[in-house]
């Protein structure tokens, strides 16, 4: 090459200035253009590329923005740049400005989830734990408020340092959100779809106020502590049971494994009674289904005689003294009356079924009175 040549080539570079930027990574939201002292010459090319944007930032003032395109850098489409730099009739010499390329292309399968269990009080089980996790998409819809408002002078800023800012965005909006909502415990976890949709309405505009529209969210789980799942699936279970059915149905299930505990002959034994009982209990509850009963029945029939006879009622004597008629009282206490000499084996007695009144030692049940515990005569 000969030196008319390299002065060409060195005028070529002076003269022409090129302002792009290639992204090689997939996680880079923001970047500055760097260029010796942040000089950019009259007429120097800029190019944006599909899924950019350009940022002039001049003494830390937003200035012009450019969208996909080539552009060259005069008065003419710098007019912020213009009007804060103040050139009036165009600029020759180089000027000072800090180039900012943000990537707007949509970011997806970023992930979220509660550090800590969120406490919620439900009218049932009380105060419960839940967490949650999930993803979500966003992207940069106000480059330059962006620029200004989070990036700030980071020459590279990634999708990894706004994550963490997001991620406890997202985490105090969620549990603001499923404590207003107020459903039982078991409906967060089968409403995820409708509560996504919902969290993703209250988080936009906390998005929006730095630059950033959250395009996607979704709630992929809802979990919580596993003793308090089964309270929940035997909740709904006995919610859809009949209780009495159910109550008998355990008590089977105990007995028998209560025989199976036993072992030997006394835990065949008992697993035998425990079939009996399993059969009648089974059958009771049943029978109205299979319509084994006949309309009319004992009660007693229907139930396979496990019902007992119902408790006699308690005899109530009347009985005679000074002419007067008293009671009435039970056996045990005219037991006490004869015991003590208000009455005697010749005073009368009457209860109902007797036709009349009848001395105490002709009535069957009250001869026992008599017997040797029957005192001698007063002596005279």
């Amino acid at each position: 090459m000969g030196i008319f040549d390299k002065i060409k080539e060195k005028l070529s570079h002076e003269f022409i200035d090129i302002i792009e930027w290639l992204d090689y990574t997939d996680d880079t939201i923001c970047h500055r253009f760097e260029r010796y002292q942040n000089e950019i010459k009259n007429n120097a090319k800029l190019i944006v590329r599909e899924g950019q944007t350009a940022v002039f930032i001049n003494e830390g003032q937003l200035a012009d923005v450019f969208t996909a395109g080539t552009y060259t850098l005069n008065t003419q489409n710098l007019p912020i740049l213009t009007t804060l730099k103040g050139w009036k009739y165009g600029f020759d010499s180089p000027f000072k400005a800090e180039v900012y390329f943000v990537n707007t292309h949509l970011f997806t399968d970023e992930k979220w989830g509660t550090k800590n269990p969120i406490t919620l009080n439900d009218d049932r089980f009380g105060l419960v734990e839940i967490r949650a996790f999930g993803t979500y998409a966003f992207k940069i819809s106000d480059p330059g408020k962006f620029v200004v408002d989070i990036v700030g002078t980071d020459n590279n800023f990634t999708n990894f340092e706004i994550n963490e800012h997001l991620k406890s965005l997202i985490a105090t909006r969620f549990t603001d959100t499923v404590g207003e909502a107020n459903l039982p415990i078991e409906l967060y976890a089968a409403n995820t779809t409708e509560l996504s949709e919902t969290c993703q309405t209250v988080m936009k505009p906390e998005f929006e106020s730095v630059g950033i529209s959250l395009e996607k969210f979704y709630i992929e789980n809802v979990s919580m502590p596993e003793d308090l799942k089964k309270e929940i699936f035997e909740y709904s279970r006995i919610d859809k049971l009949d209780l009495d059915k159910l109550t008998k149905f355990k008590t089977a299930k105990a007995i028998e494994a209560a025989a199976a505990n036993e072992g030997g002959t006394a835990g065949a034994g008992m697993g035998m009674g425990m079939g009996f009982v399993l059969a009648q209990q089974m059958g009771g509850m049943m029978s109205p289904q299979m319509g084994g009963q006949q309309a009319g029945a004992p009660a007693q029939q229907q139930m396979g005689g496990a019902m007992p006879p119902p408790m006699p009622a308690a005899v109530q004597y009347f009985y005679s003294a000074n002419g007067q008629q008293a009671g009435p009282v039970g056996f045990d206490q005219l037991r006490a009356l004869f015991a003590n000499r208000t009455i005697n084996k010749d005073t009368l007695v009457w209860k109902q079924g007797m036709q009349n009144w009848t001395a105490l030692n002709e009535v069957e049940e009250l001869k026992a009175f008599l017997g040797g515990n029957t005192p001698p005569p007063l002596p005279q």
